[in-house]
């Protein structure tokens, strides 16, 4: 049976580029709240109100406050919270139980073991595998994709980290794992928090219009 890999643009926070990415017609829109992120969105931020409601949006955290989080969950409607920091099962337990669908991130090298995501299989209800590096995502490099080999299959994930048009044919050798959905960032962009709305037109069309969906 075939199995469509999700889109997620991540790292949004102008209104405008945040409708043209929208008509893009990706599954997802991720927005930053992490201060010292270059693609945070800011104390102003307002959500925008037209976006469809076939696009899942997407709070992006970094070792914040249960608090702060229901507060911004409220505030922008997220329909997912993602947790990109040294978050605790604890912490994702609790933000559970307040009815919030949690994305786990790890940060990926060669020598990543797998067994740490073990304590977050029951609290995540999907994980996101990045690039480990000096920044909290948006470092703009790929990890060696066949450590993901390692891992169990779970829980279906999101594949991050310095996907772009020149990476992107290579996601076919994953279509046998449990891959749920792509993470653009950096690779479609012009400027940090600017997204080119004509690379993603491009990948989109690539992703779902040829056999990376084939599984």
């Amino acid at each position: 049976m075939k199995k469509e890999i999700g889109i997620k643009i991540c790292g949004l926070r102008l209104h405008d580029n945040i409708m043209e990415v929208a008509t893009a017609g990706p599954d997802y829109l991720g927005f930053i709240e992490y201060p010292a992120s270059p693609r945070y969105v800011g104390e102003n931020f307002s959500m925008t109100a037209s976006i469809p409601e076939t696009i899942m949006k997407v709070g992006v955290f970094v070792n914040e406050a249960d608090s702060v989080i229901l507060q911004k969950v409220k505030n922008h409607k997220y329909d997912f919270v993602q947790l990109h920091g040294n978050e605790s099962p604890e912490q994702c337990l609790a933000l559970k139980d307040q009815g919030l669908k949690v994305i786990k991130v790890f940060s990926i090298d060669d020598r990543f073991d797998f067994q740490a995501t073990k304590s977050y299989v029951t609290l995540a209800d999907y994980f996101l595998f990045d690039t480990k590096g000096k920044l909290y995502g948006g470092n703009a490099q790929a990890f060696n994709w066949t450590v993901l080999r390692h891992y169990d299959q779970e829980v279906p994930f999101f594949l991050s980290g310095g996907l772009s048009i020149d990476n992107i044919s290579a996601i076919g050798e994953l279509k046998h794992m449990n891959l749920h959905a792509l993470d653009l960032n950096s690779g479609v962009e012009i400027s940090p928090g600017l997204k080119d709305v004509s690379k993603i037109s491009s990948l989109i069309s690539l992703i779902r219009n040829n056999d990376l969906n084939s599984r």
